[in-house]
């Protein structure tokens, strides 16, 4: 302990942010409870994959016979899937869009239903501060000159480019706060926590959401390994350790959400950590090259995030460290995390570990990553190991300098003076260095009160489908059977007030969690929508309405919803070879015959109309151009397909009216005045 004793200040509510909520999936784990428990375990999740495995999903086989190949990495499984109607898209758009885009916006919903706040437009003052990596699909979607003909090629790069993540979140959540999407880099989730802290404490909102996602492909892939790179020789990285041999690439997606803590205390908020301080810096010039890290500003980052914490980097207890395990890495952090923690120079006290050695390097995600390995090992009290552990490499001074090298998960004990605290480091090429001093979340009552008697709640459940909706009653009623569970008012509460009400409904009325629950798995079995005795709030919920449940209640963690989505696939690179057709295995159809006046104008309209919409056909007569999907964009691509491929000059105010889409076809044959065409419009968004 310092001889200013800061461990021991009091925290200040005004200047500290709350983690309320989290939502992740990392290789080997589909959840934030799986991803524990690995971490927990100590286990590597990175997948070796055969070459067969690798053949089969496109890798080039010369390239996987190589010399230098090694198949591994952290793999996403499943990261192609999307709920694409729970947030508006067409089957289209769907295909279109990238699978980083698909992941990021169900992991924002996730994390903010965590939080016990509606993921539709619950929070108006949400900031959204995401960034993510560049993409095989991406790179091969805007450069298929069929998917822009067929959906235009503004449409592509929205649908694809990750300089929209944020904008994307921020439009199909309902969230009006900041929007930025940030690029530093490996160190880009971390950096994001960063400016969204500064964003509450300067009152730019009051909640915000903060991550990364990585999914350069959804394809299982190897990599090469250079002599001299930063890649691992045998698929393994192991940081600080004396094999150490370099890193594994690996996908991955995080997101917490984050408020200030007095609005979060004020507001009985899931707290799961504090966020005491955080802090950005630039190695500059002072380094050997641009790759290469530096010492002095990675030292600089972390003292000054301990400085904005109002602490001392001494009063750790734990850092989580960067960690590629590269030889010239781990040595720069040791030496300016020795130099950063010096007040425990010598005692070896700190345990240090990277979650890179379970997952690989996730690139844009491994600093949300890590975060989130943090704030779980808080709550948890206990320290997680670096998987495959063994001995600290003798380079790096670990005998006197302030870390241990954590090699098995450990109580972690109650420090004498003040909370539980740890670090946590990122690093990102080009030399943005982010750290983020975290605190263990201040002990509140009445956590596991036991239930009031004669108190029965209603507990009100929607899905966009039954089979959604089945998954949502098990999963809820395990987690009302699982020791510790929340209280039944407290679960009513936040089904009331965070979750979005959608289509398909149901509700339980119990007076005991035990009985919530077998009531709940009844419901997921089939059993009648309404449970447990008729009741008005529950039976107002089933007939579609708005319900306002009456007492008070805390905002608690619950199971999130079940995303069940299909396989939307992904685009990919291929070797061109001259003469050969676009992209293979690639989303979407072949064009329809267009071009002249066929003898049936207006079905080729409906044709082009169902293309541009992702629609098998324009046959139904009730189907309207907004419910299939339609929206401004798709408007302005169309004006322009109907104009080139038919010679018909369209207004674009036809779009927006609630037409069915064979009485739009009508209209558009019919039309004849083009002064509203998409010539108007371009000079409109031209002069603006």
């Amino acid at each position: 302990m310092t001889e200013n004793a800061s461990a021991a200040e009091p925290l200040a509510a005004d200047s500290a942010i709350a983690v309320v909520g989290m939502s992740g999936r990392f290789p080997g784990a589909p959840d934030l409870a799986a991803y524990w428990e690995n971490l927990l375990g100590g286990l590597c999740s990175v997948t070796d994959f055969t070459e067969a495995e690798l053949i089969a999903d496109g890798a080039d086989p010369q390239e996987v016979r190589g010399r230098d190949h090694v198949p591994a990495k952290g793999h996403l499984a499943d990261a192609d899937r999307f709920d694409a109607e729970l947030f508006g898209f067409n089957r289209t758009e769907a295909a279109a869009l990238d699978p980083q885009h698909r992941l990021l916006l169900q992991t924002a919903w996730s994390a903010l239903e965590d939080a016990g706040r509606s993921p539709l437009g619950g929070s108006a003052r949400t900031g959204v501060y995401v960034g993510g990596g560049p993409t095989e699909h991406m790179l091969a979607a805007q450069t298929d000159p069929r998917l822009a003909a067929s959906i235009g090629a503004l449409q592509v790069r929205i649908l694809t480019d990750r300089e929209f993540l944020a904008p994307w979140v921020s439009y199909r959540l309902g969230l009006e706060g900041p929007s930025l999407t940030v690029q530093t880099a490996c160190s880009t989730s971390l950096t994001a926590v960063h400016l969204a802290v500064q964003s509450l404490l300067l009152g730019e909102c009051d909640t915000a959401l903060a991550g990364g996602v990585a999914v350069d492909t959804v394809r299982k892939r190897g990599y090469v390994h250079q002599q001299g790179g930063i890649y691992s020789p045998d698929g393994r990285c192991r940081p600080f350790d004396e094999r150490a041999g370099g890193t594994v690439p690996g996908n991955g997606v995080g997101v917490v959400v984050l408020r200030r803590l007095s609005d979060a205390i004020a507001d009985n908020d899931p707290i799961r950590a504090v966020v005491r301080g955080s802090a950005v810096t630039n190695d500059g010039a002072t380094k050997v090259g641009f790759t290469a890290p530096g010492v002095d500003q990675q030292t600089a980052a972390i003292v000054e995030a301990w400085a904005a914490a109002g602490l001392d980097p001494a009063d750790a207890q734990y850092l989580e460290a960067h960690g590629t395990a590269t030889a010239l890495g781990d040595r720069i952090e040791a030496a300016a995390a020795t130099a950063a923690f010096k007040g425990a120079l010598g005692t070896g006290r700190i345990g240090i570990g990277s979650v890179k050695s379970n997952i690989g390097h996730l690139d844009a995600a491994a600093g949300v990553a890590a975060l989130i390995k943090s704030v779980l090992m808080l709550e948890h009290a206990t320290l997680v190991p670096n998987a495959d552990v063994g001995r600290p490499h003798p380079e790096l001074g670990f005998d006197d300098s302030p870390f241990h090298l954590v090699g098995r998960a450990t109580a972690w004990p109650e420090p004498e003076h003040g909370p539980r605290r740890s670090g946590v480091s990122s690093v990102g090429i080009g030399g943005t260095n982010v750290h983020v001093v975290l605190e263990e979340a201040p002990r509140r009552g009445g956590a596991g009160r036991p239930e009031a008697e004669d108190a029965p709640e209603v507990l009100l459940l929607s899905a966009r489908t039954r089979e959604a909706l089945a998954e949502v009653a098990g999963r809820l009623a395990g987690a009302l059977r699982a020791p510790g569970a929340p209280s039944l008012a407290d679960t009513a509460h936040t089904l009331c007030v965070g979750r979005a009400p959608l289509a398909v409904r149901g509700y339980v009325r119990a007076g005991s969690r035990a009985e919530a629950a077998e009531l709940l798995a009844e419901l997921a079995s089939g059993g009648a929508a309404g449970l447990g005795g008729p009741d008005p709030l529950g039976e107002a919920w089933l007939a579609g309405g708005q319900v306002v449940r009456e007492g008070a209640g805390r905002r608690v963690a619950l199971p999130t919803y079940p995303f069940a989505g299909e396989s939307h696939g992904a685009y990919r690179l291929v070797p061109f070879a001259p003469g050969a057709p676009g992209t293979p295995g690639t989303p979407g159809g072949e064009q329809p015959e267009q071009g002249g006046r066929p003898a049936d104008l207006e079905r080729d309209v409906r044709a082009l109309i169902a293309e541009a919409l992702g629609l098998e056909d324009a046959d139904d007569p009730e189907m309207t151009y907004f419910a299939a999907g339609g929206d401004s964009l798709t408007a302005v691509h169309l004006v322009g397909c109907l104009r080139d491929d038919f010679d018909l000059d369209v207004p674009i105010t036809l779009f927006l009216e609630q037409l069915t889409l064979h009485e739009m076809a009508r209209r558009i044959v019919a039309a004849q005045d083009g002064d509203d065409s998409l010539d108007a419009l371009l000079s409109e968004f031209e002069a603006e």
